[in-house]
């Protein structure tokens, strides 16, 4: 498939100008991600793109990764309030006391389910019986922004302790790390990420 073909069949919401947009699209959202680390961490920068657009999180990730070690969930967890203060004086990330917080805190309760033989990623997956949800948008625009299994895995981690993770940013947790395929149909990778 020639590039001008991904562009007329590649969803809407990305554009065609921003590189970074672009490649985050055609090679990440919508992927299936099984590796609790890596579903934690995904869950952490959807959370801290509350009240901003995604690609500001896009363009800060590398630098957030570094401030935050790499999302070693065992170092973050052992912050104390210096390193709040040495977060919130790094312009990499997103300098919101509450979210520098949320994560630390975060990284404590996966380590909970961690050490108490819980699987996050097998945890998360459970809220759609372990399969991806295939959707049939022909529009982009036609996806929900939360749904019942968004809004149920929602109360269950707010209910653990989580913050920033209400149903409308749990839903598009979701469809970035491919528990639903919202790939619009006319896109190409809507039968790459299992769609039909």
């Amino acid at each position: 498939m020639t590039e001008s073909e991904k562009a007329e069949g590649r969803c809407g919401w990305c554009g065609t100008t921003d590189a970074l947009y672009v490649a985050y699209h055609d090679t990440e959202w919508g992927v299936p991600e099984y590796d609790a680390r890596t579903l934690w961490e995904k869950l952490v920068l959807d959370g801290m793109q509350a009240g901003l657009a995604w690609i500001t999180i896009l363009r800060k990730r590398d630098g957030i990764r570094a401030a935050f070690e790499g999302f070693d969930p065992d170092k973050i967890a052992a912050y104390t309030d210096a390193d709040v203060e040495r977060l919130l004086g790094d312009a990499r990330i997103i300098r919101s006391r509450a979210k520098i917080i949320a994560t630390i805190e975060s990284a404590r309760l996966f380590i909970q389910m961690r050490d108490s033989g819980e699987d996050f990623s097998a945890w998360i997956w459970s809220f759609v019986d372990g399969t991806p949800i295939q959707n049939q948008w022909g529009d982009y625009r036609e996806a929900p922004t939360q749904t019942e299994q968004s809004q149920a895995l929602s109360k269950a981690l707010k209910k653990r302790g989580f913050k920033f993770v209400g149903p409308v940013i749990v839903y598009a947790f979701m469809q970035a790390v491919g528990m639903v395929n919202d790939h619009q149909t006319s896109c190409f990778r809507h039968k790459e990420t299992g769609g039909v």
